[in-house]
């Protein structure tokens, strides 16, 4: 996208509304609702703020002791909407987005943002009634798609797909992780592909780089010199857990352990947990699996250091901030071959990508890493290269031109 061809300078934005209302940056990732969006809002905007634009998110208050406005650092709040009842579900949060976007709208009137960027589909059609309404240009995020779920065994209601595909007829910019999820965005929605815009998430280094493993190991409270894997994330059925499990009981090195960091998500959240739990028990492997809870987000840098290999066996993903923080921190990654994940591991090289669900073939490549401390030195070191070129503020710095073309381009027509 371009900025229509003017010699002109681009002008500088300095406020924009991030919609984000299911979810909020400032709950702990990896249980309920909280996941890999919470982590991109919040050091997205971070990065935002840092580089002097002034943003507000919009979270629907979903209880109610919560302070109308949070101030996360300067240029960086939190503002909680008035939307429904507070223990509405987010299979009932449809039927607020109405209530959701009126109060945007009324704090707008003191705000007066120059750009609305929405994230999920949910803020998707909040931020489309607010271009309609105030006439501003709309970015959307959508992080996870419903017809991609559909073809890949997690099946969403069609009205989700359908309004989907409405908020990217009026969205001026959508915004695609990687060049996989710009194809989804045209072959399952017909997006017009002159409106996707790649902007690649980052990882905070400072937090997220390579350490001592011994270290990190006594640094959780471990001083166990076995093999360890790492999952990380919400235990649902879409991120995969029980291929992590099958994996582990079918690899050749049977001293190996797997921690599993996160906690249950979603209405099946704690069925799913249940089950994990009995095939755990049903192959045998209690004394070698272990549950931790989930952890304040720069503290997952120690449990990745601590690991030998990450797995990431999701069924999809837009982008996979894990594999990325794990390849930061070092650690080779054994994910699925889908999405982001992708453009995130070089096969061979920074980690290695598997194409079905089969857990034997995890556990062939994860035995490969433990088996050759060469090529697990190899892979650490080419991962940590890999990721040092994804940064919060490139991704920032590449919104804020965005941004600043929107509010001088003609605005996309909404039907």
């Amino acid at each position: 996208m371009g900025n229509n061809g003017s010699s002109a300078p681009t002008p500088f934005v300095s406020r924009v509304a991030v919609l984000s209302l299911h979810t909020s940056p400032l709950v702990q990732p990896g249980t309920g609702d909280g996941g890999g969006m919470n982590v991109y809002v919040r050091e997205l905007v971070s990065a935002l703020a840092a580089s002097g634009v002034h943003c507000r998110v919009y979270v629907r208050a979903w209880q109610p002791d919560l302070e109308p406005v949070v101030v996360v650092e300067p240029g960086f709040e939190v503002v909680h909407i008035e939307a429904g009842p507070y223990e509405a579900s987010k299979e009932e949060l449809e039927e607020l987005v109405d209530d959701f976007a009126a109060g945007v709208a009324e704090d707008f009137a003191d705000f007066q943002p120059d750009v609305v960027h929405a994230n999920y589909w949910l803020s998707g059609v909040a931020g489309n009634i607010l271009k309609r309404k105030l006439n501003l240009p709309l970015v959307t995020t959508f992080h996870t798609l419903a017809r991609v779920k559909a073809e890949m065994g997690d099946p969403e209601p069609e009205r989700r797909a359908e309004a989907e595909a409405a908020v990217m007829a009026c969205a001026d910019a959508v915004l695609a992780n990687c060049t996989p999820e710009a194809d989804q965005l045209v072959q399952f929605y017909d997006a017009d592909a002159d409106r996707i815009e790649i902007v690649p998430p980052g990882v905070d280094h400072a937090f997220f780089s390579p350490g001592h493993q011994a270290g990190a190991r006594w640094a959780v409270d471990t001083d166990d010199e076995r093999p360890l894997l790492l999952f990380v994330g919400r235990i649902q059925p879409l991120k995969g857990v029980d291929v992590a499990v099958r994996a582990l009981g079918l690899l050749e090195r049977k001293d190996a352990r797997l921690w599993i960091v996160g906690g249950a998500s979603g209405q099946s959240g704690d069925t799913e947990v249940q089950r994990i739990h009995d095939l755990i028990a049903e192959l045998g492997l209690e004394d070698r699996i272990e549950f931790i809870p989930p952890q304040p987000h720069h503290l997952l840098s120690t449990f990745y250091r601590a690991a030998d290999v990450c797995l990431v066996p999701s069924r999809s993903e837009s982008f996979g901030l894990v594999a990325l923080e794990a390849a930061a921190c070092g650690v080779p990654v054994v994910a699925s071959a889908v999405g982001g994940l992708l453009t995130l591991v070089e096969h061979g090289h920074t980690g290695y990508l598997v194409e079905s669900r089969d857990p034997a073939a995890y556990a062939g490549w994860v035995d490969s890493i433990l088996a050759d401390p060469v090529k697990a030195r190899r892979l650490s070191i080419s991962a940590a290269a890999r990721a040092q070129t994804y940064t919060w503020s490139t991704s920032a710095a590449h919104l804020r031109r965005l941004y600043a073309d929107l509010t001088v381009n003609e605005l996309a027509p909404c039907d």
